[in-house]
């Protein structure tokens, strides 16, 4: 892609009527709910599967069932959006996931598991193309950083809580499936009941190929495909790994809970970080750190507190990479196209995502438990380099910034950011970027 400029969007945000928290409180707290019963849904998937003696083979391509489902369902709710509203399909997605959630625990087959996890994977999908395309409309590029990273915290954390639920349940009966459904049909309530005026308006969104989205912003197009492919295998092995090393099932719901916590704790200063210092950089920085601490899991074990601690430095430093390529594709495409850069971003995360896994159980089919986290390391080794790549390929205007000007939370990054661009790039960003040169 050398010499394609990455045009930028227009700076101005839209209008926000009233308190940016007022018209997402309802969002948010149904996401929360929705991604709770997922996350304890996910776990049940994993262990369930090893207790029915399926082949990690077959795990992994259930695994990639669920984000083979985002590659449809990211286009389809795109469609829908612009014929219904964030609304309706937000709640008719969140009635299909429950069913088929409830069916999983009802028919115990690895052709009828590949076919469902399709269909969550759908499911899933359209909520994160609803919630993205309700966020960015509603957010400018001053600020998007740091509202998609409340977005970040909201679903990890509700995700990490879920998997915490695990714990005492019997992933044998019915009952986890059923506290999971529950869990997403009570999501609906406070995004039906909202105001009229909190999602925004119908409209019918602008249309951008992929091929488009590649030459105005190849960066976020690369990024968003290989962190799929790192949270995919992470996020659809992980409990499988923890059986696998022998942990119990308390010790599996905290340990593939940890990385949400980690998530909690870092996806905000990560991604206000990358509103005052390049996201690229930032980005490098984190993929990093990430694949650092899958190289000390390696050495010491899954377990203890030292095995959770890792986890979650692994989780928070990978899981606002998404954030950081969304925030950084919305820098510079036209805000008339945003709902249409959000579902490709989806469709190429998911895309990622449905490799990441068939990768991870082929890796540990191979070097046994330990190939989880070598997939980890290498994946994550990958980003920081193609970032690396990025962020000398396109240069940009840009301004040194002293320690004095940047937040308390981009702060951590400072150094680190300053050695990876050589002390050339660290910069305030403008009001209008300018072209990549």
């Amino acid at each position: 892609m050398t010499g394609t400029p990455e045009v930028a969007a227009d700076p101005d945000g839209p209008a926000v009527p009233g308190s940016l928290a007022w018209a997402t409180w309802a969002l948010f707290v149904g996401l929360a709910a929705m991604l709770a019963g997922a996350g304890l849904f996910g776990t049940l998937v994993g262990v369930r599967g090893d207790l029915e003696g399926f082949a990690v083979s077959v795990i992994g391509i259930i695994s990639a069932a669920y984000y083979a489902g985002f590659l449809i369902g990211s286009r389809l709710a795109l469609h829908a959006l612009g014929q219904v509203g964030h609304i309706r399909v937000y709640a008719a997605l969140a009635s299909i996931l429950a069913a088929t959630i409830l069916a999983f625990g009802l028919v115990v087959s690895p052709p009828a598991w590949v076919a469902m996890r399709f269909l969550t994977g759908l499911c899933l999908a359209g909520q994160y193309v609803v919630a993205e395309s309700w966020l960015n409309q509603l957010t400018g590029n001053e600020n998007r950083g740091r509202l998609l990273a409340v977005y970040g915290l909201v679903t990890t954390g509700a995700f990490g809580v879920g998997q915490l639920m695990f714990g005492p349940v019997d992933p044998t009966a019915l009952t986890g499936f059923a506290v999971a459904a529950i869990l997403i049909c009570l999501a609906v309530a406070p995004v039906a009941l909202s105001e009229d005026a909190g999602p925004p308006a119908i409209t019918v969104p602008g249309r951008m190929s992929l091929r488009e989205l590649m030459r105005i912003v190849p960066t976020g197009v690369g990024a968003s495909l290989l962190v799929g492919i790192a949270h995919g295998g992470f996020l659809g092995l992980s409990a499988l790994y923890a059986v696998r090393a022998g942990l119990d099932s308390g010790e599996i719901a905290r340990f593939v809970a940890a990385p949400m916590i980690g998530g909690l704790l870092l996806q905000w200063p990560i991604s206000a970080a990358s509103d005052d210092i390049d996201r690229r950089a930032v980005g490098v920085v984190a993929a990093g750190l990430a694949a650092v601490a899958a190289g000390l899991l390696l050495v010491t074990g899954p377990e203890g507190w030292t095995g959770l601690a890792l986890m979650a430095a692994i989780g928070g430093n990978s899981y606002p990479l998404y954030s950081i390529a969304g925030a950084y594709t919305n820098d510079w495409v036209p805000a008339s196209k945003i709902t249409a850069a959000a579902s490709q971003l989806v469709l190429l995360y998911g895309a990622g995502a449905m490799i990441g896994p068939i990768v991870a159980a082929l890796m540990m089919s191979v070097m046994g438990v330990d190939g989880f986290l070598w997939t980890v390391i290498a994946v994550h080794v990958a980003i920081a380099t193609f970032l690396t790549y990025r962020f000398f390929a396109y240069r940009v205007a840009l301004i040194r910034r002293p320690w004095s000007d940047v937040s308390l939370a981009a702060r951590p990054f400072y150094i680190p950011v300053t050695v990876v661009s050589m002390g050339r790039r660290l910069r305030a960003r403008p009001a209008r970027p300018s072209r990549d040169r």
